[in-house]
């Protein structure tokens, strides 16, 4: 069952992923970038990740994505401002074809490492406090680092397409 679970899931993330790349309306590739994540969601489900699971559906499928609709309403966006990409299609496959050589040879990579043994792990790993203790103390810096970098990106994106219209 939990296979099954895992297929459908899985074409479910790759189906809307897709979508959201082709989408022509801003709103239909928000909207499919929310079932990507709650696809992606209910994949760390499986895993029994559960602290994960719960912080992308909160952070992600709630908060981030909310803000982004906001975006778009706020901006108005109408068909006839948005660019013609005739070519859209072939773009999109000229770039699965460069990148399926690199996936087999990550793949490949990836068979010939030596198996890890799980039951090195302990007991407190992968916990909230464990994750949080990582977080603020090894990666203080970078992780405030992307936080700027999203706030400066969102209001860079903001002035451009307020330019626009």
């Amino acid at each position: 069952m939990i296979d099954v679970i895992f297929v459908i899931l899985s074409l479910s993330a790759i189906s809307s992923a897709f979508f959201m790349i082709y989408a022509k309306e801003p709103m239909n590739s928000a909207f499919s970038f929310i079932v990507t994540l709650l696809s992606l969601a209910g994949l760390f489900a499986l895993l029994s990740a559960s602290f994960v699971f719960l912080v992308q559906i909160i952070v992600y499928a709630g908060a981030i994505i909310t803000l982004v609709l906001l975006i778009i309403m706020f901006l108005n966006i109408k068909e006839e401002s948005l660019p013609k990409e005739p070519h859209k299609l072939k773009y999109i496959l000229i770039s699965i074809v460069f990148i399926i050589p690199i996936d087999i040879a990550l793949l490949k990579a990836i068979a010939t490492l030596p198996k890890a043994n799980m039951a090195l792990l302990n007991n407190n790993f992968g916990t909230v406090k464990a994750l949080g203790m990582l977080l603020y103390k090894n990666w203080l810096f970078p992780f405030e680092l992307v936080s700027v970098l999203l706030i400066v990106s969102l209001i860079g994106a903001i002035v451009f397409a307020k330019r626009k219209i």
